[in-house]
């Protein structure tokens, strides 16, 4: 996925929780878009163990290479470009 349109779920208003799901099957949700920092090549999110709280208890650090599918957390899919999908 390109951080450009990662940024662009990010900063949607009003802001839509997201799943991205990872090529190695693991999965992780933003609930809050303070929760993700976003750079070039890596996507790092913060993980409360507690519902509703907007302060990380850890840390994953993720490479977008790797974002094999994003959703809304309600279940709807969302569109990739047309670039990305073709493998690009």
């Amino acid at each position: 996925m390109r951080p450009e349109e990662l940024r662009q779920l990010l900063d949607r208003k009003p802001f839509v929780p997201i799943r991205l799901h990872f090529s190695d099957g693991t999965a992780f949700e933003i609930r809050h878009p303070e929760m993700a920092f976003l750079s070039r090549s890596t996507v790092e999110i913060g993980i409360s163990e507690k519902e509703g709280v907007r302060i990380a208890d850890r840390i994953i650090y993720c490479t977008l290479l790797h974002i094999v599918r994003v959703e809304d957390v309600n279940g709807q899919p969302m569109e990739m470009s047309d670039e990305r999908r073709d493998g690009a």
